[in-house]
C-alpha cells in the first residue's frame, strides 16, 4: 500500500527536488520497516510528491516519530545514499541559505553537493505476481491480459502508453492505485567513480616463494611489489617494462591477486618540493601581520580580519605562512579566489608547497574532477582546498582558517539560485568553527573598508612592496589630444613608443581592454538601428575569427546580415573596438612580436588558463592583451608595461559600484607591471583625463578614494549605509511580465499598510531593467533599500509568497536578491 495509517509512524521530513518556492517546505514521509534504521539526516531518499506521485529526489532533513491518528502519509520509495551526504553543520549551512537567500531547499542542496553526484531518475512499470482479478473492471483485465502476454519491454510500454487517450489513462491509474501495476524508480548518478584494477602479491606467494618458479621478466614485477606493497596494473608493465601478458600469467599462477581501488581525478600538477615552505621569508611588516593573526588562530574563536596590502606586497606569502601553521595545529583551510584565470598559478604554487593536501575547487573542472576532489576532501585526504567562491562550501572539518584574496570582486557574489555572498557563507562556517576569516585586497571593498574603520573588521596594512620594490610610474593618456594631433588609433603614440622599447629589450607587456569581440556594434547607416539579438535587448558584437554576429548575454551567434531588417538598407557602419581588433592592429604595428590573447573565446577549453598563462611565464610570448581575466592576481616579473585602453568606459555602467570597479580594475591590473628587478611603467588611455577616480588609481591612493566614495554613498544612501534588495521579475511575455511587476508593487503597499511596518524602507521602481531583455526573457526590477535583518527577510518571503501564488504567474519568475546587481 502506498499510505499507512498508524497511531505511531517513523517519519522523514524530505525537501524536495523541484519544489515551487511559495510550496517549498518539509514533506512528511513514512519510513517502511524495510528501511528501519537506515535512514539518517543528510540523506537523499526518493520519494512520490504531488499528485499524480511521480517519484523525486529528495533530501531528508529530520527524522522524528509521530504519534498521530487518522493521518494518511506516502512512504519513502527507496534510498540514494547508504550515509548521509551533509553533516549537521552543511544540513544548517542549507537552512541559512534558504533563510537568507530566499531559495529552495534543494536548491541549497544542490549547491552545497558537487552537480557530479546528481542522481536521474527513470521511472518504469512492473506487474505484480498477486492480483485479485475479482476486483477488476473488464477494460483492467485486458490490460493485465496484454502486459501478461508482452513477448518484450518495449511492447510491455507500448500497452501502458496513455497519450491522447484520457480514458486508457483513468484506467492504467486505476491499476496502480489497486497496486496490480507497481511504479519502479531507477537511479542513476550523474557520474560515476572510476575504479583501477590493483595488483599485490599474494599469501600463497608470500608463504612460500621457492615454491613457484618465476621467470627474469616476472621476478622484477614481485621484486616491485615486495617494495611498494602494491600497484595499479598500468604502473607495473610501465615501471617494469613488461607486457600484461606478464602480469596475467603471474595472476595465473597465483602469484599475485587483483584487486580493485577507486582512482580519484586530481586535476592539476602534482609536484611537491621538499622544503620550500622554509624558503618563504617574511619581511617585517608581513611578519607584523602574520603574528596579529597567529594569535587569534590559536584562540579557536570567529575573528574577520582585513589585510590591505599595495600590489606586489607580499599578501601570498603571509597567506602561506598562516595556512602552514593552521595544518600544524590540526586544522585545515579554505583559499578562495575571484578567477578560475587564477587557479593555475595559485594551484601550482600551492601543490608546490604542501603536495596533494590541496584539493580545487572550480567550476571549470569536469563533473568527474569536482565529484572526486569532493570525496578526497570528504575522507580527509585533503586539508587546503583552493577554489573560486564555490569553493567556501567545501565539506572540510576544523575549519582553522578561510582567505579570501580579492575580497571586493563580484565574482563572489552568485547571480543564480541561491543568490548568496560568498563573504556571508565565510562568516557562517568560521562562527561555526571558530575561525579565522582573512579578507586580502589592494582594493577592498568599500563595504569592507567601512566595517574595518569601525572596528567590527580589524584592520591590517602592508604599505610597502616586498623587498622595497617600487610602485610603477603610472601616467594618463588624453586620447582627445591624441585625436587632435592626427591620431585616429586606439593607440596613443607614446604607448606605441613604450611598447617598441619593450619588445627591443626583451620585456614583457600586458595590455587590458575589456570588450570581447573584433566591433562591437554593427549599426544600419540608413535607420541607424544596430543589428540586435532577436532573444535578447542587446546589440551583437561581432567576431572577425568566426565571422559570426554574437550576442554577449545569451551566446547566440548569426551570420553577418546584407540587409537592415529593419529599413532594408545594404550599407552598414562597423563601431567599437574589441580584444581581436586589437590583437589584428598590434600584429600590424608590431610584425615581429609574439602576441598572446586571453578573453573568454580562447580559454574555453579545460586547462586553456594553465597553458597559457604558463607560456607566457615562459617567455614565449612579448605581449599579452586581453579582458579582466588578466587584471587581478597574476605575477610574472617579466612584465614591466601595462596599458589601459577605453579605461572611460566602466565609469558609466549605471550601477552605483561603477566608480569602485573601475578604480579596483585600474589599481590591480597596474599591480602588474613591474613585480621583478625592474622598474614597472603603466599608461591609462582616457577620453576624461581630469576625472577623479582615474586620478585617484593612478596615484595607488586607495584612502583618497574610499574618502570620496564613502562620502556619496552617505548622502545617496548606499551600502553600506544600507542594504539594497532587487525584486526580479521575469517573464517570456512582456505583458505578464510588467503585470507581475505591478502586482508585485501593489502586495507590497497591502504589507506596509496593513501590518504597519516598523523598518525603515524606501521602494523605487518597479522600472525595465537596463537589458530590458535578455534570453527570450522580458525583465523588470523593484529596488528596495533597507536593513537586512530577520524582520526584512521574513517581509520579503511574504511578498515573493503572495505574488507567486496569483495563477496567472506560473510562469514568471519572482527572485529576491540582497546586495547584488541593481542593473
Amino acid at each position: 500500500m502506498d499510505e499507512l495509517q498508524s497511531d505511531m509512524l517513523r517519519i522523514a521530513e524530505v525537501a524536495v527536488y523541484n519544489a515551487a518556492f511559495s510550496f517549498d517546505k518539509p514533506y512528511s514521509y513514512y519510513i517502511p520497516d524495510a528501511f528501519a534504521g537506515k535512514i539518517l539526516a543528510g540523506m537523499r531518499v526518493i520519494v512520490p510528491f504531488g499528485q499524480g506521485s511521480r517519484k523525486r529526489t529528495g533530501i531528508v532533513l529530520n527524522v522524528t516519530g509521530m504519534k498521530t491518528q487518522n493521518v494518511s502519509l506516502k512512504p519513502v520509495v527507496s534510498l540514494v545514499d547508504e550515509k548521509p551526504v551533509l553533516n549537521d553543520e552543511m544540513l544548517e549551512l542549507v537552512y541559512w541559505l534558504k533563510e537568507n537567500t530566499f531559495c529552495t531547499y534543494y536548491d541549497a542542496v544542490r549547491t552545497v553537493l558537487p552537480s557530479g553526484m546528481n542522481v536521474r531518475i527513470k521511472e518504469r512499470y512492473e506487474l505484480n505476481s498477486d492480483i485479485i482479478y475479482s476486483s477488476l473492471s473488464e477494460e483492467e483485465r485486458n490490460i493485465v491480459c496484454f502486459l501478461k502476454n508482452a513477448s518484450s519491454r518495449r511492447e510491455f510500454d507500448a500497452v501502458l502508453d496513455t497519450h491522447d487517450d484520457h480514458e486508457k489513462e483513468l484506467t492504467v491509474r486505476s491499476l496502480i492505485d489497486k497496486n496490480v501495476i507497481k511504479v519502479v524508480a531507477d537511479i542513476n548518478q550523474k557520474v560515476s567513480d572510476r575504479f583501477i584494477s590493483m595488483v599485490r602479491l599474494s599469501d600463497y606467494f608470500l608463504q612460500d616463494p621457492s615454491a613457484f618458479n618465476i621467470t627474469d621478466k616476472q621476478k622484477r614485477v614481485v621484486r616491485l611489489l615486495s617494495e611498494n606493497g602494491s600497484a595499479a596494473v598500468r604502473e607495473v608493465c610501465y615501471i617494469c617494462s613488461v607486457t600484461q601478458v606478464v602480469v596475467k600469467n603471474l595472476l595465473k599462477n597465483k602469484v599475485l591477486e587483483e584487486f580493485v581501488s577507486e582512482e580519484f581525478r586530481v586535476p592539476g600538477s602534482k609536484i611537491f618540493e621538499e622544503g620550500a615552505l622554509s624558503k618563504i621569508i617574511l619581511s617585517d611588516e608581513q611578519k607584523a601581520v602574520f603574528d596579529r593573526v597567529l594569535t587569534h588562530l590559536y584562540e579557536r574563536s570567529p575573528k574577520c580580519f582585513l589585510l590591505h596590502g599595495v600590489t606586489g606586497s607580499g599578501k601570498t606569502s603571509v597567506f602561506i605562512k598562516l595556512i602552514e601553521k593552521t595544518l600544524e595545529a590540526g586544522k585545515t583551510a579554505i583559499m578562495l579566489i575571484p578567477e578560475i584565470a587564477l587557479t593555475p598559478q595559485i594551484v601550482t604554487q600551492f601543490r608546490r608547497l604542501f603536495g596533494e593536501t590541496v584539493a580545487v575547487v572550480h567550476s571549470s573542472l569536469s563533473l568527474g574532477q569536482r565529484l572526486d576532489e569532493y570525496k578526497r576532501i570528504q575522507r580527509k585526504m585533503a586539508r587546503i582546498v583552493v577554489g573560486t567562491r564555490s569553493a567556501v562550501f567545501a565539506p572540510l572539518s576544523d575549519i582553522g582558517i578561510i582567505i579570501m584574496d580579492e575580497e571586493g570582486e563580484r565574482s563572489y557574489k552568485s547571480d543564480n539560485a541561491p543568490r548568496y555572498s560568498t563573504l556571508a557563507v565565510a562568516k557562517q562556517r568560521c562562527r561555526v568553527h571558530g575561525a579565522v576569516l582573512l579578507l586580502g585586497s589592494a582594493t577592498p571593498s568599500v563595504e569592507s573598508y567601512y566595517y574595518a574603520k569601525k572596528g567590527i573588521y580589524e584592520l591590517l596594512e602592508l604599505k610597502n612592496r616586498y623587498n622595497s620594490s617600487e610602485l610603477p610610474d603610472v601616467h594618463i593618456v588624453d586620447m582627445g589630444l591624441e585625436r587632435n594631433n592626427g591620431n585616429h588609433s586606439e593607440f596613443s603614440e607614446v604607448l606605441i613608443d613604450e611598447i617598441n622599447y619593450n619588445i627591443l629589450h626583451k620585456e614583457q607587456t600586458i595590455l587590458l581592454l575589456n570588450r570581447r569581440g573584433y566591433h562591437t556594434v554593427i549599426t544600419c547607416t540608413q535607420c541607424g538601428e544596430p543589428l540586435h539579438c532577436p532573444n535578447c535587448s542587446i546589440p551583437y558584437t561581432y567576431h572577425k575569427a568566426n565571422n559570426s554576429l554574437v550576442c554577449h548575454y545569451c551566446g547566440s551567434t548569426a551570420e553577418p546580415v546584407s540587409v537592415c531588417p529593419s529599413c532594408g538598407c545594404r550599407i552598414f557602419r562597423p563601431t567599437g573596438f574589441g580584444t581581436q581588433k586589437m590583437e589584428e592592429q598590434l600584429s600590424e604595428l608590431f610584425g615581429s612580436a609574439r602576441i598572446l590573447r586571453m578573453d573568454a573565446d580562447t580559454t574555453f577549453s579545460r586547462y586553456a588558463y594553465e597553458q597559457k598563462f604558463a607560456a607566457f611565464a615562459r617567455g614565449e610570448y612579448d605581449i599579452m592583451i586581453g579582458t579582466q581575466m588578466i587584471g587581478k592576481g597574476l605575477d610574472f616579473p617579466d612584465v614591466t608595461l601595462v596599458g589601459v585602453l577605453s579605461v572611460d568606459k566602466s565609469l558609466y555602467s549605471g550601477d552605483f559600484r561603477s566608480y569602485e570597479r573601475t578604480f579596483s580594475l585600474i589599481t590591480q591590473v597596474v599591480g602588474r607591471s613591474g613585480r621583478g628587478n625592474k622598474k614597472g611603467r603603466a599608461y591609462l588611455q582616457t577620453f576624461i583625463p581630469d576625472h577623479y577616480v582615474l586620478n585617484m588609481a593612478a596615484n595607488q591612493d586607495y584612502e583618497a578614494f574610499y574618502n570620496e566614495e564613502i562620502a556619496m554613498r552617505r548622502a545617496l544612501i548606499f551600502p553600506p549605509l544600507c542594504d539594497i534588495c532587487v525584486i526580479g521579475i521575469s517573464s517570456a511575455s512582456d505583458v505578464k511580465a510588467h503585470n507581475a511587476a505591478d502586482t508585485t508593487l501593489d502586495i507590497i503597499k497591502d504589507i506596509v499598510n496593513k501590518s504597519k511596518v516598523s523598518f525603515p524602507l524606501r521602494v523605487l521602481g518597479p522600472v525595465r531593467s537596463s537589458a530590458a531583455k535578455v534570453n527570450g526573457k522580458y525583465r523588470y526590477r523593484i529596488i528596495l533599500k533597507c536593513k537586512n535583518n530577520n524582520m526584512v527577510r521574513m517581509f520579503l518571503r511574504d511578498v515573493l509568497i503572495r505574488t507567486s501564488g496569483f495563477r496567472e504567474f506560473a510562469n514568471v519568475n519572482i527572485y529576491a536578491d540582497i546586495n547584488g546587481e541593481i542593473v
